[in-house]
């Protein structure tokens, strides 16, 4: 452009310290502004009037490890007979966003606490991982499940500022289709200012013990061996109540203040396995929702004869005899016809030397409950904390309307599972924690 020299007009536009020029000659014509300006800013021109608008990005999707999403309080879906009218072109795409999910309650009347925490626990400057969070909200999906998992402070904790005596663990061990998934709910008593302290120490050890034992108690599950996973899962549940044990000694307090019910859901990543196994210790409700209709499949006490598990190393055991040469384990034929030396011991090895022995610890006050059954596509499994099950129990509302909303082909989303748990009825003001299964 001649009058302007080598500095482009567009640099000069804005320039307070420069002279206003002539009018440029007819050959600075508009085609040559408008690419002198795209050149400087670099910036994509604007629509024209009436150029239909460009066509939303596309939607990558859920991520595949935490299940399909589900939009919330969605406007129901026109009849198929009926063919929506066409946005003419050129209508600009607009999101409008869901309703947020509101906790809502069954029953006559609403419960008399508020349905959100009002206060805090209180905290100390030298115990601050000590501290509980009001909500643990967790989810997976493997092979032919879904997976959710809540913990929630019961009303009346959060209304006093109490800590919320329930834990939760999930955890994965293992890779591809030999992958463990343990889920691990604690419920601490009421009573003492450490039961919640007791329940996370449950959930961590049993799941160490888990961890280190997962290869072949995967192995045991694909391959349905109910008798090596019952046998070896109560020790390890002993063991874990010993440790315990152990820790309330350390800390001055009687076992009783320093102890927690202990359940816990055991899952396999292999799509072809669908056995689901349950094993623990204390009060609480497994459910299963199949053909909209919920069973209760709580595993019955054992005579109280059987519930003393075996030796414990560490933790009050006697001494094993050990031979002077440790045989190949290759060599040692499996006991029995499904082969329980594979999960008897679960990995836990003998101390060096002599181990110390001291009185036989008492079991734990509740027994120890096992159940290993078999899926099918379409059931819904629930494990439920004490805090989940009485409602289920005593409150046939809630169960119709959980059967309700848990009964359709697709698992609710995290915020879906967690308003759903926290339906209130009046009377049940408890820490509820729910693990939920759906099969694909």
């Amino acid at each position: 452009m001649t009058q302007q020299g080598d500095t482009n007009w567009w640099d000069k536009l804005y320039d307070e310290t420069a002279q206003d020029t002539a009018p440029a000659p007819t050959s600075d014509s508009l085609d040559e502004r408008y690419d002198s300006a795209a050149a400087t800013t670099t910036a994509l021109p604007a629509p024209l009037p009436g150029a239909p608008a460009p066509p939303p990005e596309a939607d990558e999707g859920p991520d595949p490890t935490s299940g399909p999403a589900t939009v919330l309080d969605a406007a129901p879906a026109p009849p198929a007979a009926v063919t929506p009218p066409a946005a003419p072109a050129g209508t600009p795409f607009v999101q409008v966003p869901s309703p947020r999910p509101r906790t809502g309650h069954v029953g006559t009347r609403p419960p008399t606490y508020e349905a959100e925490p009002t206060a805090l626990p209180a905290a100390r400057p030298g115990e601050l991982d000590a501290l509980v969070a009001d909500t643990v909200l967790d989810g997976a999906r493997y092979g032919a499940y879904t997976l959710r998992a809540v913990s929630v402070r019961g009303d009346s904790a959060r209304y006093r500022g109490e800590p919320r005596r329930d834990a939760l663990l999930t955890a994965r061990f293992g890779q591809d289709e030999a992958a463990l998934v343990l889920v691990a709910v604690a419920a601490g008593r009421r009573g003492s200012e450490h039961t919640h302290l007791a329940a996370a120490d449950a959930c961590r050890w049993i799941a160490e013990s888990v961890g280190r034992s997962h290869a072949r108690l995967s192995e045991d599950i694909r391959a349905g061996r109910r008798g090596d996973l019952k046998s070896g899962l109560h020790r390890l549940t002993d063991r874990t109540y010993g440790k315990l044990r152990a820790r309330a000694a350390e800390r001055g307090l009687d076992h009783e203040e320093y102890t927690a019910g202990l359940r816990c859901l055991l899952l396999t990543a292999d799509p072809d396995c669908r056995t689901r196994v349950f094993f623990g210790v204390g009060t609480g409700g497994l459910f299963r929702l199949r053909d909209g209709a919920w069973q209760d499949i709580e595993p019955l006490l054992p005579d109280p004869a059987t519930t003393v598990g075996g030796p414990v190393v560490g933790f009050g055991s006697p001494p094993r005899p050990r031979p002077a040469t440790a045989p190949d384990p290759a060599e040692v034929p499996e006991a029995g016809e499904e082969g329980d030396r594979l999960t008897m011991r679960l990995g836990v090895a003998d101390p060096p030397g002599r181990p110390f022995v001291e009185d036989p610890l008492p079991p734990p006050a509740e027994p120890f409950r096992f159940r290993a059954s078999v899926a099918r596509p379409g059931d819904t499994l629930l494990l439920a904390s004490h805090g989940l099950a009485e409602p289920m129990r005593g409150e046939p509302s809630l169960a119709r309307e959980l059967a309700a909303r848990w009964a359709g082909a697709e698992p609710p989303g995290l915020a879906a599972f967690l308003a759903d748990t926290q339906l209130r009825v009046t009377g049940y003001a408890d820490d509820r924690t729910g693990v939920a299964v759906w099969e694909a």
